[in-house]
């Protein structure tokens, strides 16, 4: 009995022993067991794959994601006028010409691989590289400009391009829930979320035709260009400017309808150029000074304060003091609305300007030119 007992401790100690060195030289030999919490908490179940959350933008997003791309612009150096004057090296010293960079956002709306973007963007850029969220990058090619809307159609040559879908922003109410995306500051592809603060602004003195969207999703710096979008991923806007005092986003900002933005496209790819149309007049806001100088009585409209002689609007009857209430059928209240209303009609095609005068109301039927193309600016 001494003899087993003294086995049994031998066996014992030897099995301690090994397990000291096992465990200081190789623990990873030993088995583990699951340590308990020290602290009791309540997790969520994982969530099933593919499933948003309820109130997530997270479709939305991903659909419309893929075709936003973002633009990196350079402009080669230009010499100064005035860099050879010894004057002017005297006071100033050598310049260096240094080449001048840009970014923004644009949006492929064609598979063919046209893409829409802000004019200011691009204008005067010598060359134009775009990086796709798949991480393709290409050339742009400049197609045509139009800087009444502030929008350009730029075209890279690549297979397999996303393209957005174009929803309809006539159908947005103010509250509606859209959605911003772009690459604010060059940090990348950003999404931010907001409503529909208001629609039709204008007389900001951003473009010649203003009929904005406004939003408080943050747009920023680099997201010209970028897309405005419903709750379904579909293109509501092209995001153009802001409203800031610091640079950064005050949760005031400014889309073009995609109404516009497809007449621009489709007007930039099949003419090269976007035709509007123009009547030769001076348009102002209907005023109690005005009407009363003119002589007028009318609740609503824009007085006509000169007619451009022998233009469409002098052929067609049109004198100074009318009041024009409506055009094609459709009410007009301030200049702006009726820029956007002639420049909508088809050059060379009569339609009906309702005047209201000091003897009563007359309909005129005048048929639009085409509006004359901005000068550009020298670059």
């Amino acid at each position: 009995m001494k003899r087993l007992w003294l086995l049994f401790s031998q066996t014992v100690t030897v099995l301690l022993a090994a397990y000291f060195v096992v465990g200081t030289l190789k623990p990873g030999w030993l088995p583990t067991r699951g340590v308990s919490s020290a602290v009791a908490v309540l997790e969520a179940p994982e969530p099933s794959a593919g499933v948003a959350p309820a109130g997530s933008f997270r479709l939305a997003a991903q659909k419309a994601s893929s075709a936003v791309v973002s633009i990196n612009i350079s402009k080669n150096a230009r010499p100064n006028p005035q860099s050879n004057d010894p004057w002017f090296k005297f006071f100033f010293g050598e310049q260096q010409d240094q080449a001048q960079m840009g970014l923004g956002s644009g949006v492929i709306v064609s598979a063919d691989g046209y893409i829409l973007t802000n004019n200011h963007v691009v204008e005067g850029a010598d060359d134009i590289e775009v990086f796709l969220n798949d991480s393709r990058k290409a050339r742009a090619k400049v197609i045509g400009t139009d800087p009444d809307s502030d929008l350009a159609v730029l075209k890279i040559d690549l297979d397999r391009l996303p393209v957005i879908v174009l929803g309809n922003a006539n159908s947005l109410q103010v509250g509606d829930q859209v959605l911003a995306i772009g690459n604010p500051f060059g940090v990348g592809q950003t999404v931010t979320s907001g409503i529909v603060s208001a629609l039709g602004r204008n007389q900001l003195g951003i473009n010649t035709f203003e009929n904005f969207i406004q939003t408080d999703a943050a747009i920023n710096p680099g997201n010209s260009g970028g897309a405005l979008v419903d709750t379904n991923g579909n293109l509501l806007g092209i995001n153009t400017a802001i409203y800031s005092r610091s640079g950064g986003s005050m949760g005031i900002g400014f889309a073009i309808p995609v109404s516009t933005a497809k007449m621009v496209l489709e007007g930039i790819v099949k003419d090269g150029q976007v035709t509007r149309g123009w009547i030769g007049v001076e348009p102002n806001e209907l005023n109690a000074e005005l009407a009363q100088t003119f002589g007028v009585k009318a609740e609503h409209g824009v007085i006509i304060t000169g007619v451009l002689q022998n233009g469409p609007a002098a052929q067609g009857g049109m004198k100074p003091g009318d009041v024009v209430t409506r055009v094609a059928n459709q009410d007009v209240h301030n200049v702006a609305e009726m820029l956007s209303l002639v420049a909508a009609l088809k050059p060379g095609q009569a339609e009906s300007f309702e005047v209201q005068r000091a003897e009563g109301r007359v309909t005129l039927n005048i048929a639009p030119g085409i509006r004359p193309r901005p000068r550009q600016r020298a670059q």
